[in-house]
C-alpha cells in the first residue's frame, strides 16, 4: 500500500487528532508551567498540526482548559480507582491506591502545580470536585473495614491529607521523603495509623 502511494506521489495521510489529544496535551503544558501554558499555538507546534485543528475541538482557550481539567479527573482519580477495585482484598487496595497515587503524584508535578493555581475559578471548580470524590471513594473503604460512616470520612479526609502533604513535599522538598526502597515501610506504618482501631 506505501509503494501505491508513494507511486501516486501521496504520502499516507496523518491521524486526525482528537479532543482528547489537545486535552492530553494541555495537561503535560500545565504540568510544565501552569495555567500559562496552555496556549493554542506553541500546543499545536507540540501536536504537529495546526490552528484549525483546535478550533475543529474547541471554541476557544477556556473549553480546551475545561476538556484539561474534565480529563485530569478521568485519568488521575476514576482511572486509578478503576484500577485499584481490580483489588478484592480492602486492605491491600487500599495500600494499592496510596501507592499508586503517591508514585503518580510523585512523578508528575500536575496535581501540585494545579494546587498552586486553585484561586482559577475552573480549576477551583475541578479541583473540588476531584477532591470530593477521591475523599468519599477512600471514606468508603474505611467504611467497608468497619468504621462508623462519620469516622470513615474523617479518616478519608485525614488520608487524603496526608496524600496531598506528601505530593507538596515530593517536589518542594523531595529530599525529607524516604527513599525508594524506604518507601514500602513507610507507606505501611502510615497506613498502619490510619487504619487502626
Amino acid at each position: 500500500m506505501v509503494m501505491a502511494q508513494r507511486q501516486r506521489g501521496r504520502t499516507p495521510a496523518k491521524a486526525r487528532l482528537t479532543a482528547q489529544d489537545w486535552a492530553d496535551a494541555a495537561l503535560v503544558a500545565i504540568g510544565e508551567g501552569g495555567l500559562a501554558a496552555v496556549a493554542v499555538e506553541p500546543l499545536a507546534v507540540r501536536l504537529g498540526t495546526t490552528k484549525g485543528s483546535f478550533y475543529w475541538h474547541f471554541a476557544n482557550r477556556d473549553a480546551l482548559i475545561e476538556a484539561a481539567l474534565e480529563r485530569w479527573a478521568e485519568v488521575h482519580t476514576e482511572g486509578i480507582i478503576s484500577e485499584v477495585e481490580q483489588e478484592p482484598d480492602i486492605r491491600r487496595r487500599i495500600r494499592l491506591l496510596f501507592a499508586e497515587a503517591v508514585s503518580a503524584a510523585s512523578a508528575d508535578p500536575l496535581e501540585v502545580t494545579l494546587l498552586a493555581t486553585a484561586s482559577h475559578p475552573r480549576v477551583a471548580a475541578a479541583l473540588r470536585r476531584v477532591t470530593e470524590r477521591r475523599v468519599e471513594y477512600v471514606a468508603g473503604l474505611f467504611a467497608t473495614l468497619g468504621f462508623p460512616a462519620p469516622e470513615a470520612r474523617r479518616r478519608g479526609l485525614l488520608a487524603y491529607t496526608v496524600y496531598l502533604g506528601h505530593a507538596q513535599l515530593g517536589h518542594a522538598a523531595p529530599s525529607v521523603l524516604p527513599g525508594e526502597d524506604e518507601f514500602g515501610p513507610y507507606l505501611d506504618e502510615a497506613l498502619d495509623v490510619l487504619m487502626a482501631r
